[in-house]
């Protein structure tokens, strides 16, 4: 299905605003000044926002401990986004979750979540929701290749076809679950296969390739939308980064990496493939600009923001019925 200009530009700028947030986030982590661990998404642009483009704004997410590619892509505000990172009041979450946690149900974003495969047991239950109170909405959920692995996603799969839940299960393949390679981990032959096991259909995509990611996920949303249940999508990519900053990452060269980032970046990806008559290289390059001012913007206001008060210590925490 074609997109047109208006589409083709947005999609390029939520890519872009991806790579500049968490390129300048691997600067900020080595002055110390971050709190807590962070897992860098860079490589893996074309997933989140292949898929998030097909969502409404009342759709819903659940994401993964990568997770501010699925936070931006859904449309998350990298201001408030950076300055939880930093821990600060401002923060989407108050500066009391993090990287890890960071949650906004005003676009549909369940959260980042710290659990491996913890997203898509979330998911369902707004899957279920939207079924049972008609709305409409559809759920999609992000899993690594490792947390693919978890009985809790295979539980989940197994629910949503049971139910014939609007949901779709995006895997992440990119390549390692922490320092453990997907060909040594994972049984299977490819992880998209294992859906027909519950009875929904699976498809295998090129995580790099905005457009048959984009594709893919166009036919699992307006599926789920019109009644035909969960599909899984396996999206092949690579983060260019260590599974979290600090990762000194032996079980791959340097070498390595820089092929990736020369053959595989999902942002050059796109821009050979997209009509040069909708997206001009210009535009494009404007775009990148535009994305790393917002980014430098979101740091300085981060930086200056304060910290919450020691009195908002357990404010958030309990539910008061």
């Amino acid at each position: 299905m074609a997109l047109n200009k208006q589409a083709l530009l947005g999609a390029y700028r939520k890519m872009a605003e991806i790579r500049a947030f968490e390129d300048r986030l691997h600067e900020e982590n080595a002055t110390g000044d971050i709190p807590g661990f962070i897992h860098l998404y860079s490589g893996q642009e074309a997933i989140a926002v292949g898929v998030c483009e097909n969502l409404r704004d009342t759709d819903h997410i659940g994401s993964t401990h990568r997770g501010h590619g699925h936070c931006i892509a859904k449309g998350c505000d990298i201001h408030g986004m950076m300055a939880e990172i930093f821990g600060k009041e401002d923060g989407l979450c108050r500066g009391k979750g993090g990287s890890m946690h960071i949650a906004d149900l005003s676009v549909g974003m369940l959260g980042a979540n710290a659990i491996v495969g913890g997203a898509p047991s979330l998911a369902i239950g707004a899957a279920l929701s939207s079924k049972t109170l008609g709305t409409g909405g559809v759920a999609a959920s992000f899993t690594g290749d490792g947390g693919s692995n978890q009985g809790t996603v295979f539980e989940a799969m197994n629910m949503a076809v049971v139910l014939q839940l609007p949901i779709v299960f995006a895997i992440e393949n990119n390549g390692f679950g922490e320092a453990t390679g997907t060909d040594y981990a994972v049984g299977a032959p490819d992880i998209a296969a294992r859906a027909a096991s519950f009875g929904m259909p699976g498809v295998s995509v090129d995580g790099t390739d905005f457009f048959e990611v984009h594709e893919a996920a166009r036919q699992a949303v307006e599926r789920a939308r019109d009644g035909g249940g969960p599909t899984a999508i396996e999206a092949r990519a690579h983060r260019w980064f260590g599974h979290f900053e600090g990762d000194a990452q032996l079980y791959r060269t340097p070498e390595q990496v820089a092929e990736l980032r020369r053959t595989k970046d999902p942002l050059l990806n796109f821009r050979a493939k997209v009509d040069s008559r909708k997206a001009s290289a210009k535009e494009l390059d404007s775009i990148e600009e535009e994305a790393r001012l917002r980014v430098d913007d979101a740091v300085a206001k981060a930086r200056a923001a304060a910290y919450p008060e020691v009195e908002n210590l357990l404010t958030d925490v309990y539910v008061s019925y």
